[in-house]
């Protein structure tokens, strides 16, 4: 089972308070000359206060000094609520679409300013109606000083929730879109337009509409922006675009993914808001398992948060000789105590690092190790990444955070040497969602992931075995991983786990345990001779051989999935290579079992013309071939011949020989046919009915496909004068086989491309189809025309035979 991730998180806005503007010192209004409302501004500088969270009383215009009892009187006038109320009306009027471009600026920057007093101020600007499509209006300016003022005032009236709907119900986000896409723009003016994007975007309706618009390559764009005040708000707004599934695929196409990590895996150190916006855009976006890959690729891994209490029963090491994560032990270059006993102490003084070289995945292992057990032995280890008190850990169980790899691996490695049952599930099934590729494999067993996970198999849990096993499935998948998972000892906890009742056992469970088996016990697999594995220790214990194992398999081979089938096959071919067990085999009534894999009813339907269809028959013709290569084998032994009803067997082969399976699994089917015949004392020859068969339904379609597709001139050339060989011999049908798999278009290749013995063989071939009128349409449309007047014009040795084969074809 995946890590779940949080269904939802916090829409993340600009914070909750109020920024003052980068040019908020002093900014005296100047009356133009001949405007007589501005000459009414009596105030001489407008100055601002930051408000907590937009609620209270804030003071809005404060004087920088008084200096008299009359300039006292003035600033007791213009705090109160009428006179706000009047210059509030009177800025709102100066934005006009009939004023000066310079009137409507001051203005603008003077409400921006009046703004950040709090909520109360910004309830007196939107008193007036239509306030906001003025502000929006001058969006459209050629001043950035009027385009950050208009933008900041929108972030503030936006930033409340009643006036959200004005704010884009006005067109600014609109406007917005059209203002970032200037080619110069200052970063104060993208900082603020940004931030009111992402207040609207805590709407699910208007973040569908800036979802739609120009404006979201932009905001990833800004991901990599210099300006840590125009990355940051993008951040926010993406994360709160997340927040709806229907954006993630266009958000992944336009490459959201690796910018958004690499402000999690940069070595430059973020601001905390950009990392905790971009983590948890990445988390929403996880939720998707081909997002979660494509994370995963970029170098961060889903790790879940267990809570500080869990990590309490960590215990380290604190002497001990230094070993590598991976339980590997660093040889001691010095066993001579010092002088004053620091060797005894600090035990790495032993080790002499010039003799010490490291892979780059050891040394990985090494650092991720030492940074989580030192966060874990000072209590810090999930501070950063959200750590919940006490008593909200039950609210949090399923929360999951981002780390890069190096530190997550080591991470959950830490994780499975706890002691919370769901904590370890929790890392082990997080570890089988990492493992899609060989790098992360190879990093879990460095980190000394393998040996916990393998020690954990006989844990109590019914979960926690499911999470491990599934989890060791995942890295076995590795050829490498696998050995050292097979040098932990598994195969015997493994075994004693698929012995248990179905009713102990899980489906997916035993599916699992068949999977990770079929690849340590795997038939193909070359061992040297001197490597003692375990298991060869299994084969020498007899583990591998019991009865009740045994029977186990041969129940799997009677169930109806094909995959396992295979694998079961593939597992008792390789236990009765390496220790006959003939007698237990046969007791365990193997025959039945290869009786239900030859009896598929994938196999016996006549219609393939759906893709699951075909699927269905690649799999079960997989089945077929490892059955078949199985029973090839236990044919060479006399017990089992006594007890073999090699009619039934007969039957049932010839059937699946003439089946739709692919070509490339008819091979040990045909073998196994022939091999039952020969047991039979019947006479093969050409005639015989079996023979026959094998040779219209394996051998022509296999010459064909070697002709074809090889690219070696003598394989083609052996392929090519063996088929003629079976065509002269007047094989029933043989002809007709040749032609229904293709075979006439590639030998006329042959003819252009092919050596003068496979170009001699390939003419023979044709001349026998030739014979048959039916073909003469396939012949001529492969171009054979062209090309044997070609080879009659040159007077090659084989000219009379394009000459024989060309007065044959209605020319």
């Amino acid at each position: 089972m995946s890590s779940t991730i949080p269904t939802t998180h916090l829409k993340f806005k600009p914070p909750n308070y109020f920024l003052k503007p980068p040019n908020a010192q002093r900014h005296s209004i100047r009356p133009r000359a001949g405007n007589p409302m501005l000459c009414r501004c009596k105030f001489s500088s407008l100055t601002t206060r930051a408000s907590g969270d937009g609620g209270g009383q804030a003071e809005i215009f404060s004087p920088k000094k008084v200096s008299s009892p009359s300039d006292v009187e003035t600033m007791k006038e213009i705090s109160s609520s009428s006179s706000n109320d009047g210059y509030v009306s009177l800025f709102i009027r100066m934005l006009g679409l009939d004023k000066d471009p310079q009137d409507r600026e001051q203005a603008v920057v003077a409400l921006w300013k009046y703004s950040l007093g709090g909520k109360q101020c910004i309830d007196n600007i939107m008193k007036y109606h239509g306030t906001v499509n003025l502000i929006v209006n001058l969006l459209k300016s050629d001043s950035d000083s009027a385009c950050e003022a208009a933008s900041g005032l929108l972030r503030a009236i936006s930033s409340i929730n009643l006036y959200r709907d004005f704010v884009a119900e006005s067109g600014a986000i609109e406007e917005m879109t059209a203002l970032l896409t200037r080619s110069a723009l200052s970063s104060d003016v993208k900082e603020q337009t940004i931030c009111t994007l992402w207040n609207l975007s805590v709407d699910e309706k208007l973040s569908a509409r800036i979802t739609n618009s120009e404006i979201l390559p932009l905001l990833i764009d800004y991901l990599e922006d210099e300006d840590m005040r125009v990355k940051e708000p993008a951040a926010g707004v993406l994360s709160n675009l997340t927040l709806s599934q229907s954006n993630h695929n266009l958000m992944v196409e336009l490459g959201v993914i690796p910018k958004l990590a690499k402000l999690l895996t940069a070595d430059v150190e973020e601001s905390k808001v950009v990392r905790k916006v971009a983590r948890n855009a990445l988390l929403e976006l996880a939720k998707d398992e081909y997002n979660k890959i494509l994370i995963m690729e970029e170098g961060l891994v889903l790790v879940p948060l267990i809570g500080a209490a869990a990590y309490k029963s960590f215990r380290p090491a604190l002497y001990s000789w230094p070993s590598l994560p991976d339980g590997t032990k660093i040889e001691q270059s010095s066993k001579i105590p010092s002088r004053y006993g620091a060797s005894e102490l600090l035990l790495g003084l032993n080790i002499d690092t010039k003799d010490v070289d490291l892979e780059e995945a050891k040394k990985n292992a090494v650092i991720g190790r030492t940074q989580q057990q030192f966060l874990a032995r000072i209590g810090a280890i999930e501070i950063e990444d959200g750590n919940k008190s006490d008593s909200e850990s039950s609210s949090v169980q399923r929360l999951t955070t981002l780390l890069p790899w190096v530190d997550a691996v080591a991470r959950l490695v830490l994780i499975l040497g706890l002691e919370d049952e769901s904590a370890i599930a929790r890392a082990a099934e997080s570890i089988s969602d990492a493992s899609v590729s060989e790098h992360m494999r190879v990093s879990f067993k460095e980190a000394g992931a393998i040996k916990h996970l393998v020690q954990l198999i006989n844990h109590p849990s019914d979960t926690v075995r499911l999470a491990v096993i599934r989890a060791l499935d995942r890295l076995s998948i590795s050829n490498h991983v696998c050995q050292t998972i097979e040098a932990e000892g598994v195969l015997k906890p493994l075994v004693n786990l698929l012995k248990q009742s179905n009713s102990e056992t899980s489906h997916s469970l035993t599916s699992m345990i068949i999977d990770i088996l079929s690849r340590i016990l795997d038939p193909s697999r070359e061992m040297a001779s001197s490597e003692l594995t375990s298991s060869t220790q299994a084969n020498a214990e007899g583990i591998l051989v019991e009865s009740t194992f045994l029977s186990c398999i041969v129940d799997i081979l009677k169930s109806s999935n094909p995959n396992l089938q295979t694998k079961a096959s593939s597992i008792l071919d390789f236990i009765f290579t390496n220790e006959p067990c003939i007698e237990k085999l046969i007791s365990s009534d193997v025959q039945s079992g290869l009786q239900a894999v030859f009896q598929q009813k994938s196999l016996i339907e006549t219609e393939y013309d759906t893709e699951v269809n075909i699927l269905e028959l690649e799999e079960a013709g997989a089945a077929v071939s490892a059955a078949s290569h199985l029973l090839t084998k236990l044919l060479d032994h006399q017990q089992f011949l006594q007890t073999v009803n090699s009619y039934n067997f007969t039957q049932l082969l010839r059937a699946i020989i003439s089946s739709r399976i692919p070509l490339q699994f008819k091979n040990w089917v045909a073998a196994c046919l022939v091999k039952l015949s020969s047991l039979s004392n019947r006479h093969l020859d050409i005639e015989d009915p079996i023979n026959m068969e094998v040779t219209l339904y394996e051998t022509i379609p296999r010459l064909i496909q070697q002709i074809k597709g090889s690219l070696s001139p003598q394989v083609q050339e052996a392929a090519v004068v063996e088929l003629q060989r079976i065509i002269s011999q007047g094989v029933v049908d043989s002809t007709r086989a040749v032609a229904s798999e293709g075979g006439i278009f590639v030998l006329v290749e042959v003819l252009e491309n092919g050596s003068s013995k496979a170009v001699e063989a390939s003419l023979g071939v044709l001349y026998n189809l030739s014979m048959d009128e039916e073909n003469h349409a396939a012949i001529i449309a492969a171009g054979a025309v062209p090309v044997l007047r070609k080879l009659v014009n040159s007077q090659k040795p084989e000219w009379m035979l394009a000459l024989r084969l060309l007065r044959n074809l209605p020319t």
